[in-house]
């Protein structure tokens, strides 16, 4: 029987994440670009308010993805050891166990978050002229968040067994869908920023409708079936075990950046504008690190599973050289390219002026968090998850608003030293996990 899913247990190593990564960054490409053209659409046929809205309701957004991101890792690398072990049995039991846990989630989400808006956006001092248009995105979003975890879910399943090409195919249909209903709905329908927002969980609710299709029709040893619903206790636990920390870390990081929006909002529209589109540009940049992070991911669960952990940790060192050399690449052209960058997104001068500033402070800064990404990824692939998530909650959540509170109340409030904060949190956590690293998980090579 044909099969799609990839042994990365055998092989080059450098060749496998490769092909492995590349799929995962071009799709990464296409997800980022959801939010991304809302961004372009609603700062040059709406307003600047309506752009600061869409950025200033990204970390908000975050908060909940990323803490259900925790559990898709987590199943990841559960369902990759069983691959790299070749025991089915228990993979099947741990996929059905994993789209299970997402069906419940996704009503939790849908419920939870949606009332917390109004109060998540008062923590943000969110401006007045912002505040409905934020309301408005963010609703509409949540209503329809079962998509977009479903989709998730679905991929990392995919993923762990080898597959990332296939979530690539939807992701770029759904991706030019996007596109045309943000133009339909903004440009022809003129329905502002509910015109993006409803664009966005269309788009999401297709992905994740075809991503549910291949895994109920394939005959391939991942095939899902809603007849054997269930969870497996033990299996939960293990995904629990790994995925939690991960999405621990990563809602806390998202929660605490909500207090960093507040520092930025200080400063207006037109500031928060232009923080809003360096983000926008920062999450391109950073593609590199998070593929190649997932692909280590995988990489050394599967390497764990099959008992080679010379294999694991060779894989974990190549995955950070690679990502270092194509990141250079890259920071090196967006600074070059910082305004033009901007323009995209808003003609405003002030809005540009912000953006440029932030980019040419912060970027080179982004080889360091280049490390904390691909070595977190691979130490949970290794199922150590706890390690990067104090490690992480230190550095970006700690340390970040401690700089914050010391900065503006002591040395200057200003847009330069607020975006600085990212940066500092980037360089101490990269110093902090290598140590980690190599005191507790690196293997010496015979």
């Amino acid at each position: 029987m044909k099969t799609t899913t990839k042994d990365m247990t055998t092989g080059n190593i450098f060749g496998q994440l490769l092909a492995f990564a590349l799929p995962l960054m071009i799709g990464n490409v296409f997800q980022m670009m959801y939010n991304t053209v809302d961004s372009i659409v609603v700062g040059n046929f709406v307003s600047t308010q309506a752009l600061a809205a869409v950025g200033s309701t990204t970390m908000i957004v975050n908060m909940a993805v990323f803490f259900f991101n925790g559990f898709s890792v987590g199943a990841s690398v559960v369902i990759g050891r069983f691959f790299g072990a070749k025991d089915l049995k228990s993979l099947h039991r741990a996929i059905e166990t994993t789209m299970t846990l997402t069906f419940i989630i996704s009503v939790i989400f849908t419920v939870v978050f949606a009332l917390l808006v109004p109060f998540m956006l008062d923590l943000m001092d969110t401006p007045a002229d912002v505040m409905a248009d934020a309301t408005t995105y963010l609703r509409i979003f949540f209503a329809g968040i079962t998509g977009l975890l479903v989709y998730n879910m679905g991929s990392g399943v995919l993923r762990a067994v080898g597959d990332s090409t296939r979530p690539l195919y939807f992701l770029i249909l759904t991706s030019v869908m996007n596109i045309g209903l943000d133009v339909l709905l903004v440009v022809v329908f003129h329905l502002g920023i509910a015109g993006v927002a409803y664009a966005t969980i269309i788009s999401q609710f297709v992905s994740a409708v075809l991503i549910m299709i291949l895994l109920v029709k394939t005959s391939d040893i991942y095939q899902f079936s809603f007849r054997d619903c269930g969870i497996d206790m033990k299996i939960l636990g293990q995904i629990v075990l790994i995925g939690l920390p991960n999405g621990i870390q990563s809602s806390i990081t998202a929660f605490s950046n909500v207090f960093v929006q507040s520092y930025v909002n200080f400063f207006g529209s037109a500031v928060m504008a232009g923080w809003s589109c360096y983000n926008k540009i920062n999450q391109f940049v950073m593609l590199p690190m998070q593929s190649v992070a997932m692909a280590a991911t995988t990489f050394v669960s599967q390497n764990v599973g099959a008992k080679n952990f010379k294999r694991a940790n060779k894989g974990t060192k190549a995955s950070v050289l690679l990502t270092e050399a194509v990141t250079v690449i890259i920071v090196v052209a967006i600074w070059l390219l910082a305004a033009p960058s901007v323009a995209l997104f808003s003609q405003d001068e002030a809005v540009i002026e912000a953006g440029v500033t932030f980019i040419h402070w912060n970027v080179f800064f982004l080889l360091f968090n280049v490390v904390n990404h691909v070595l977190a990824g691979a130490l949970r692939g290794r199922g150590d998850s706890t390690g990067p998530m104090v490690i992480m909650l230190i550095g970006f959540v700690a340390v970040r608003q401690l700089y914050l509170h010391i900065v503006t109340r002591f040395v200057a409030n200003t847009e330069i030293l607020v975006g600085l904060s990212y940066p500092v949190g980037w360089a101490l956590t990269c110093f902090v996990e290598v140590a980690y690293y190599f005191l507790k998980w690196n293997i010496k090579e015979d």
